[in-house]
């Protein structure tokens, strides 16, 4: 009697079945991703809808017709194609109706150790959204800078935070730097739009009792963290050089935010790589940076942060918002919310 043919499947076939398959869900999600950046980055809604809809029916057309796996696979990756390169030709601009609190951008002239910036934003609030932007002009002598701070703003997640940094210049002379997105009139920021482009990006320099208090005393639910860094007069000097130069970049040139490769952490280490200064053990795609309320603690662990403690009671220490709100519209804000604070004991004492 004859035997059965055995009818397990090979291990080639179950692979290539495996790979079918996998390769079916990357390029769904690719697919997926093209008509939502089409519903949400194409400018009108009617033409919108229209693009929307012959971008399904060709994708429905090419199942229909194209009945080899690889085939089908090939043809859909390609209308994937045809919208990204269409996204990446997108362009950002510096001419939009902007709110009045980003109507402005940053800019700066470099004399050798004196630096002028224009449009240094500072604005008094009443509340949040109820605000007078006064735009200055300030000048810095780098021969005078003294340190440079950390904030870390959490406003609900703890795995997510807003950074920010500040420069001291003198006893009691800050500028504050923060990396946000540029909204235009009657816009909001969405996490999900983030990704899009929907906003450009835009460095915000400012005073400290705008930036800050912002935070501390108008916003509800932001916690802001300060943390002084342990960081030589040469390596801040290259920080805010930094940052100088992407003022600069930005008001000639605009950019694309995103909320998970152009953002207000990445951006930091970015500029770190293209100015030759990158830590060698981080990058912006490290997850500690993309996922960035755990940076704070990673900073610590690599000895970052001044103040002889545990992260725990360092960090229960560096929280600000009572001793901002006490000090609130005070001439001395700057001065007072670091009053008592771990690692600001010798500040503006930072070695050569």
């Amino acid at each position: 009697m004859a035997s059965k043919p055995d009818r397990t499947p090979s291990w080639t076939c179950l692979a290539r079945v495996l790979a079918v398959s996998l390769a079916y869900l990357v390029v769904s999600l690719l697919i997926l991703w093209g008509a939502v950046a089409l519903y949400f980055d194409l400018p009108r809604v009617r033409p919108r809808y229209v693009a929307i809809a012959a971008y399904l029916l060709a994708l429905l057309a090419i199942f229909c017709l194209l009945r080899r796996p690889w085939l089908r696979l090939s043809a859909w990756t390609a209308c994937f194609v045809a919208v990204l390169v269409w996204w990446l030709c997108l362009k950002p601009s510096n001419d939009r109706a902007w709110q009045l609190d980003v109507s402005r951008t940053a800019w700066a002239e470099v004399h050798n150790d004196q630096i002028v910036i224009h449009d240094v934003r500072n604005c008094e609030y009443r509340s949040e959204f109820d605000y007078i932007c006064s735009w200055e002009t300030r000048s810095y002598d780098l021969s005078r800078l003294r340190g440079l701070d950390a904030y870390f703003v959490y406003w609900g997640s703890p795995w997510i935070s807003h950074t920010m940094v500040s420069f001291q210049f003198g006893k009691e002379d800050y500028i504050a730097f923060s990396i946000e997105t540029r909204k235009e009139v009657g816009e909001t920021y969405s996490a999900v739009t983030g990704f899009f482009r929907q906003y450009e990006l835009i460095y915000i320099a400012a005073d400290e009792r705008d930036l800050v208090r912002l935070r501390t005393n108008y916003r509800k639910d932001e916690e802001v963290y300060l943390y002084h860094l342990a960081i030589d007069a040469a390596r801040a000097r290259q920080r805010f050089l930094e940052y100088i130069a992407r003022l600069n970049e930005l008001h000639e040139q605009p950019e694309w935010y995103n909320a998970l490769t152009r953002n207000c952490t990445t951006n930091i280490f970015e500029q770190r790589k293209h100015s030759g200064n990158a830590l060698p053990q981080m990058s912006a795609w490290n997850w500690r940076v993309l996922l960035n309320g755990k940076l704070d603690e990673l900073l610590y662990r690599e000895g970052a942060f001044s103040g002889n403690l545990p992260f725990e009671e360092l960090r229960r220490r560096a929280y600000i918002n009572p001793a901002a709100q006490k000090a609130d519209r005070d001439p001395e804000f700057s001065v007072r919310i670091r009053e008592g604070l771990p690692g600001f004991e010798n500040e503006g004492s930072v070695s050569h």
